[in-house]
């Protein structure tokens, strides 16, 4: 792998977001991370959080170069963003590689957009239950981690792009304390959903089902830890604390399986029944779901 040439497919990605929008408070107005070129067009592949709501965007290349932005799509479900770069970049774009075949064990190097980059290693590939309703069946986690994530390039030995960094995390290390980790969106998401995201903003089918409830698993238990402002959750009465046990009447076993259940209910809009403890009583609740992207500002299509 010719590093150099690399890490010159890795941008560094600033976006500016209006003060009202909706995740302005959770997120902030100001983000910065990275993205990846994945076309000769100036295509760049982000992580999605980076761009939500971004009235502004701004790309700056390895060599110092910075070069207005539009922020095309995010996938709720998978977590990518798509920036398309309104100027020349002059960048290679970086080929994907085969998830499937990268093992736990395997070397990948993660790379940021202001040149910085770790040699890790692959140190899991499963499951993953975010606490804002969001759900990777195989996520992969690199181990040590890199200090400037977000939207880091996962590259494996032969130069090419394994995924996409998302998450900073620890997990328990052998012999005891923890060890720091990434979490990374893997590319093989993105093959199915490109055209779609990049012909209509958007993935083309029904939305799912969304809650507003930020949640927590403990022993099992999916716990709420908060609720969206103004979200479906908050209006049909759900509190912080409350412990969700069932969905119409199947009990829920851990996060994962109540992402699931609440998106088996239909598309969005869809009324979700719930039996809840709280304070150590039991309540019924009927929350009608939302499509998530509503509450959201919409990236201009060009």
């Amino acid at each position: 792998m010719n590093i150099d040439r690399t890490l010159r497919s890795v941008v560094a990605v600033h976006s500016k977001i209006p003060e009202d929008a909706f995740t302005a408070g959770s997120l902030g107005t100001r983000r910065e991370g990275s993205g990846v070129v994945i076309r000769n067009n100036g295509l760049v592949l982000t992580i999605g959080y980076l761009i939500t709501e971004a009235e502004e965007v701004w790309l700056t290349t390895n060599d110092g170069r910075v070069i207005p932005a539009h922020a095309l799509a995010y996938d709720q479900e998978t977590g990518f963003g798509l920036v398309q770069a309104l100027g020349r970049l002059d960048v290679p774009p970086l080929d994907f590689g085969n998830v499937a075949k990268a093992d736990i064990g395997d070397p990948v190097m993660m790379a940021d957009g202001i040149g910085q980059f770790v040699q890790a290693n692959i140190v899991a590939k499963q499951e993953f239950a975010g606490y804002w309703e969001y759900l990777l069946d195989e996520a992969i986690f690199t181990a040590p981690a890199h200090p400037s994530w977000g939207g880091a390039a996962l590259i494996d030995a032969d130069g090419k792009l394994l995924g996409i960094g998302s998450l900073h995390l620890q997990m328990a290390a052998k012999g005891g304390g923890s060890a720091d980790i990434n979490m990374v969106v893997p590319i093989d998401l993105l093959p199915p959903i490109l055209d779609d995201l990049l012909n209509r903003g958007q993935v083309n089918k029904p939305p799912r089902p969304w809650l507003g409830a930020f949640s927590a698993e403990s022993d099992g238990e999916v716990v709420v830890m908060s609720v969206a402002e103004g979200g479906p959750a908050e209006q049909a009465g759900l509190r912080r604390g409350d412990v969700i046990s069932e969905i119409r009447d199947d009990e829920v076993d851990g996060l994962a399986d109540f992402y699931r259940k609440i998106w088996e209910s239909g598309s969005a809009g869809a009324e979700i029944p719930m039996r809840v403890l709280r304070n150590g009583r039991e309540a019924w609740l009927r929350v009608k779901s939302a499509d998530r992207s509503s509450f959201l500002r919409k990236p201009d299509l060009q």
